[in-house]
């Protein structure tokens, strides 16, 4: 498995590239910005954006969907309850003094226990709400990408629409915490951690 990290758009969204090495297609997870740069690391991985992949739909996830989907013609999927959401954004970015693209609606949607395939690399999906109406994970032996449900030493916001502390906190417990120990998190924002730290020292927990 490639993976490739940049920090995109306004407020630092750690954007993924995940990529195949068999096939050389890949799946952008989040692009929250700066799609030229996100363009320029899959064509320095060799890589073929086929999937655009949104964790949920707060502004900052979400500001290079448009730009990316019509560069690469990529589907664009995420949770059924995230979705509602896409082309009602720019609202939520003023409150920050922001305004992002709107977002074309997604081509499809998933819930825990799909598989998102990308290439011969299959990623398990489930769901940790309480951030934002439902935001998801997509687990890979040895990898979460977890979007904002948790972070190094930390957990998302709860104080959003749709958030929920005790949602949060209890997916993580019930989704995350019980991965091995030794599987890498990667986060929405700031730096990866793992698992077993996360048990250990994070103080929500």
């Amino acid at each position: 498995m490639i993976i490739r990290h940049l920090e995109a758009g306004p407020l630092a969204v750690n954007c993924f590239i995940v990529g195949d090495e068999a096939t050389r297609r890949a799946m952008v997870i989040d692009p929250g910005g700066d799609v030229p740069h996100i363009l320029a690391l899959l064509k320095d991985a060799d890589l073929t954006c086929v999937t655009i992949f949104n964790t949920h739909t707060h502004f900052d996830h979400i500001g290079g969907n448009a730009e990316l989907k019509a560069a690469t013609g990529a589907e664009l999927v995420t949770h059924p309850d995230e979705a509602a959401r896409l082309g009602h954004v720019n609202a939520e970015a003023m409150l920050f003094g922001m305004a992002v693209p709107e977002s074309p609606p997604a081509d499809r949607t998933v819930v825990e226990g799909d598989r998102l395939t990308i290439g011969e690399l299959t990623g398990e999906i489930v769901e940790l709400p309480g951030h934002s109406p439902c935001g998801l994970a997509v687990l890979y032996p040895g990898h979460a990408f977890v979007g904002d449900a948790l972070f190094a030493g930390s957990i998302g916001r709860t104080d959003f629409p749709g958030g929920s502390f005790a949602r949060l906190t209890a997916a993580i417990r019930e989704k995350l915490f019980v991965l091995p120990d030794d599987t890498v998190v990667w986060p929405g924002h700031g730096p990866r951690t793992t698992i077993g730290r996360e048990k250990r020292t994070n103080p929500f927990f």
